[in-house]
């Protein structure tokens, strides 16, 4: 199967709403990819193994949101094209919900939802609320720094690539009151003591990380972006290990002008 085979499969299982024979597809073509005989190339190897650390769901709503994307190739990554980025971002948003709603992963008013149904809400952020569910945490993640659906999806996979520590799994998806979209996902409960920038930047270099903004906590390799990696975010443990609980990681393009050298591809290869 050649590349343009496979999205114009994705696209006929998007055309046709998502019947019993599209979603069993997408749940083969899940399992192709997370035992690598699809082979994102948006991604290297151990990245394509941080989106498969996600889970199944996250792994075919990625899918879904690259179908999108490619369908308006035009939008430039990252803000080139504001108008026209938000709305590609609205297309995966709908094509996902779309799906979810088929197999049963979405929640209507979410935030309202996951306050009562796991109680309470210990944090919330610029993007992210964060509820308390014993031995894990579940997260509901906006689109507020991403705009585009694919593009936070991205980021979850690189944060399981990079920080396996404190995965993240994608549970599901839904809206605000609001009609704002969130990717629900839990993450594991870590107990630690917070770090200084002194011991961040260490661990960053010590990772190939350069530090490229102390202003914003901003560090990057010519392949990844990190960003928001203040002492807030990262623990260190009892026996002495840093974990990075949260941060904003993308794939660095030059658009980024953070040094970065790659491209925001959704070529497949079918082995």
């Amino acid at each position: 199967m050649t590349n343009a085979d496979f999205w114009k499969r994705i696209d006929a299982i998007i055309n046709g709403d998502f019947a019993t024979e599209g979603l069993q597809m997408l749940d083969y073509y899940a399992e192709l990819f997370i035992n690598g005989r699809v082979v994102y190339k948006r991604f290297s190897p151990f990245e394509q193994h941080g989106c498969s650390a996600g889970g199944a769901t996250h792994v075919i709503a990625s899918i879904l949101a690259a179908a999108k994307a490619r369908s308006d190739s035009g939008v430039a990554p990252y803000g080139d094209n504001f108008k026209r980025e938000i709305e590609c971002g609205a297309q995966q948003a709908e094509c996902i919900e779309q799906w979810a709603r088929c197999i049963g992963c979405w929640t209507d008013c979410v935030d309202k939802t996951l306050s009562s149904s796991l109680g309470e809400q210990i944090a919330e952020g610029g993007e992210a609320k964060v509820y308390d569910h014993g031995a894990t945490l579940v997260k509901t993640i906006g689109l507020d720094y991403f705009i585009q659906p694919i593009l936070a999806l991205d980021r979850i996979s690189l944060h399981n690539a990079y920080f396996p520590e404190t995965r993240l799994t994608v549970l599901g998806f839904g809206r605000t009151e609001n009609g704002e979209f969130k990717i629900v996902v839990e993450q594991p409960f870590v107990e630690g003591i917070h770090v200084n920038d002194s011991q961040i930047e260490e661990y960053m270099h010590n990772m190939g990380f350069e530090l490229r903004n102390p202003r914003n906590w901003t560090y990057a390799t010519p392949d990844i972006y990190l960003s928001d990696m203040h002492d807030e975010n990262i623990l260190q443990t009892a026996d002495g290990t840093i974990v990075v609980v949260d941060c904003d990681i993308r794939i660095n393009t030059p658009e980024l002008k953070q040094g970065g050298t790659r491209t925001l591809s959704t070529d497949v290869e079918v082995l």
